[in-house]
């Protein structure tokens, strides 16, 4: 049976954190799906806007072969999206790991058979980072 993997994620100023989430991603699931939080749940979360608008997002996203479909996230509740989806890993950064977030996300999805996947945070670039240098430009 195929395995359905889910990488949520802003997905803001592409850099190398996300390529890696994607590729590792990819080694473990058949079918990966990419979610790309649409901006007014981005506002609502981080209080402000990405830089790139969410279709331009979904596009570089959609360009990449390590992805076999793109969707737009439109709830920060990751159960939401696995009722749409039906997904059977959900692929999140460690920074999640331990936090009442993450461990809510681990049982609502083991109740269902399905499971979070968590990988390494990429320390060296983050979209925060990259804003923060581009704000200190202007």
């Amino acid at each position: 049976m195929a395995i359905v993997g889910y990488a949520p994620g802003v997905y803001d100023m592409f850099h190398i954190g996300h390529l890696n989430i994607l590729r590792r991603a990819r080694e473990h699931c058949d079918h990966l799906i990419a979610g790309v939080v649409e901006d007014e749940v981005v506002t609502r979360i981080k209080g402000r806007p990405p830089v790139v608008p969410h279709e331009e997002r979904m596009d570089v996203v959609r360009a990449l072969d390590l992805v076999d479909e793109v969707v737009s996230d439109w709830s920060s509740d990751k159960f939401e999206m696995w009722q749409q989806l039906r997904y059977d890993v959900l692929f999140k950064g460690d920074d999640w790991k331990g936090t009442e977030k993450g461990k809510r996300l681990e049982r609502l999805l083991g109740e269902v058979g399905a499971q979070v996947h968590y990988f390494p945070y990429t320390a060296s670039t983050s979209s925060t980072d990259l804003r923060r240098l581009l704000e200190g430009m202007s």
